[in-house]
């Protein structure tokens, strides 16, 4: 239980600061521009949430095998990016459109380089946004039994993987303890 609680957390750690990386730039775009097949680029980023995970997890699978990744945390925290990297770019390009790109010119004016800009006015600006989007992006990732299931292949144990396994046995003793560390 330990080890599946420490890999659950690992994974949704990884996988949130990976998607948050992954996808500000994406929401940025969204957020702040208008550009020709915009909703195109847009039904692309979301189109994993209304379709079915098995869909999309078996062709993955099946790839993830030939290169190695089927088995691996790194490829369970690679397939968990597919669901949690829609939810943070429409949390953030919501942040975005709502965010004003002048006070990053006002700071560039002023000699601030990138990494100033970024750290001393956007990061502040879009924090809580960004801590709202993590906090989701953690707990898709922590809820993902059937990519974990099938990319991981029973080597990557979560805690979700053992919380399903667990209910096949009817002990419900056993069940309760695993579902309270789970919620």
């Amino acid at each position: 239980v330990i080890n599946a609680l420490a890999t659950s957390l690992e994974l949704g750690i990884g996988v949130t600061v990976l998607a948050l990386i992954i996808g500000l730039p994406a929401a940025k775009a969204l957020g702040q521009r208008k550009f020709r097949y915009m909703r195109l680029v847009e039904f692309v980023i979301f189109a994993p949430t209304f379709v079915p995970g098995i869909t999309y997890a078996l062709g993955i699978n099946v790839n993830f095998i030939r290169w190695g990744l089927a088995g691996t945390l790194w490829g369970v925290g690679l397939v968990h990016l597919v669901p949690v990297l829609p939810y943070v770019v429409l949390i953030m390009a919501g942040v975005f459109s709502n965010y004003d790109p002048a006070h990053e010119e006002q700071a560039r004016t002023l000699g601030a380089g990138w990494r100033q800009t970024f750290w001393y006015v956007t990061l502040p600006a879009i924090f809580p946004g960004l801590v709202v989007a993590a906090l989701l992006g953690f707990l898709v990732s922590w809820n993902q039994y059937l990519l974990t299931f099938l990319v991981g292949g029973g080597s990557v144990i979560t805690l979700s993987v053992l919380l399903f396994s667990t209910l096949a046995g009817g002990n419900n003793s056993v069940i309760a303890a695993l579902s309270l560390l789970y919620i």
